[in-house]
């Protein structure tokens, strides 16, 4: 049974993260998809293509503290460092994905590259918030730096493109990034006039960027820039190319537990919101210059 698009969701009007990212909230925001809805995954920002010229100061986000999830950037064009308060640092070039695991609380800042700052070009990232299940929220925070080279290519039914795997499983082959709770995040390039299809699992959420070309996605039309939500109901997905495209697949396992949030802080209840403030003015998430 084919899976239904529940709604085909606009870029909202694009907002500064910072001074170095230029980005569509999709959720949560203007869209109001409640946290259940949208579960594991918490936020996506999207920087659709922009142009930054080049610069002598380094652009993007200052120091600040995070705490109960993880902060996961996709780079398509442009590149992002990374620094952090357990001392993890990492550049991620186009193709590339940065994985940071909160946890019981971490400072991090994200900013262009030195060598794209100098340059300036084109850019275009995507960042999601996964939530961590209460038994993971005072894991040790960690990072992963995840190098293109090092996600798994499958090759789609039909010839119809490929598709690379950053996390979990699809047609028995697994991403490197390790989770803690099943997800799935897959690039999905395809070939202009290819179909292909294959498998989903019907009770987890399940989203679909278009961030190169248009497609369509069972029997509805998924322009560039555009989100499709998909209905819980039913598990076959058919992806039909109108030209050459890159859709991300975004999946996974609906965390059934309470999301209390507070900016940066995402727990279970309002007492321990406050538990993380307190050690976050103490100090306890580190020192970050």
């Amino acid at each position: 049974m084919l899976r239904q698009v529940d709604a085909i969701l606009l870029p909202p009007p694009p907002h500064m993260v910072g001074d170095g990212f230029r980005v569509h909230g999709f959720f949560p925001g203007t869209h109001r998809l409640s946290s259940y809805r949208t579960s594991p995954f918490l936020l996506l920002d999207y920087n659709s293509e922009f142009e930054f010229p080049p610069s002598d100061k380094a652009r993007g986000v200052d120091v600040h503290p995070h705490k109960g999830f993880e902060t996961v950037t996709l780079a398509f064009k442009g590149e992002v460092a990374h620094h952090d308060s357990y001392g993890n640092t990492g550049v991620i070039e186009s193709g590339d994905v940065q994985w940071m695991t909160a946890g019981s609380g971490i400072l991090h800042k994200e900013y262009h590259s030195e060598k794209f700052t100098k340059s300036g070009g084109l850019f275009q990232m995507i960042q999601l918030w996964v939530n961590l299940p209460k038994r993971d929220k005072y894991t040790k925070p960690k990072y992963q730096e995840l190098k293109k080279e090092t996600f798994q290519n499958v090759v789609l039914k039909n010839h119809a493109g490929e598709a690379k795997i950053i996390a979990g499983k699809f047609e028995g082959q697994q991403g490197p990034a390790n989770t803690f709770s099943p997800i799935q995040v897959i690039i999905f390039e395809l070939k202009k006039g290819k179909t292909t299809t294959f498998t989903s699992k019907e009770s987890w959420n399940t989203f679909i960027l278009a961030a190169e070309g248009s497609a369509e996605i069972n029997g509805q039309t998924l322009k560039t820039n555009n989100l499709a939500m998909l209905k819980n109901v039913g598990s076959e997905i058919q992806f039909t190319a109108f030209e050459d495209c890159k859709l991300v697949y975004l999946s996974g396992e609906p965390i059934d537990e309470p999301v209390v949030q507070y900016g940066p802080f995402v727990m279970n209840t309002k007492e321990e919101i406050q538990e993380s403030i307190n050690e976050f003015h103490s100090g306890k998430f580190g020192h970050l210059d």
